[in-house]
């Protein structure tokens, strides 16, 4: 399988997961809370998936940083979080970071 689909999968997970957590109301709900135990399992399996080949420094900088960004931008949807500004310049900052150390550092193994 191809590291960056494998990625790509456990990001998608964990923003279920992490989106569900809330619904979950501290596991009091079993739906969301059910959801949420598979979205952290296949989003750590899939982690795991993509350091056979993605050095983990840089896989686990690209899984929290999008995540951070995509989790918010559904917390945005699902839970009416507000998103201001300086948050939307703080995501930009991550996503440039993100994009930085896979695009031109060493480190990304390229």
């Amino acid at each position: 399988m191809n590291s960056y689909l494998a990625l790509g999968i456990a990001i998608v997970g964990e923003v279920i997961a992490t989106t569900a957590l809330k619904s979950s109301d501290s596991f009091t709900r079993l739906v969301p809370s059910i959801i949420t135990v598979i979205g952290y399992g296949v989003a750590l399996y899939f982690l795991t998936v993509t350091m056979e080949t993605i050095p983990t420094g840089v896989a686990y900088a690209i899984w929290s940083g999008l995540g951070i960004v995509l989790i918010t931008v559904a917390s945005y949807f699902v839970h009416g979080q507000k998103i201001d500004l300086m948050g939307m310049v703080g995501m930009a900052l991550i996503v440039a970071g993100v994009a930085v150390l896979n695009l031109l550092s060493k480190s990304a193994g390229h």
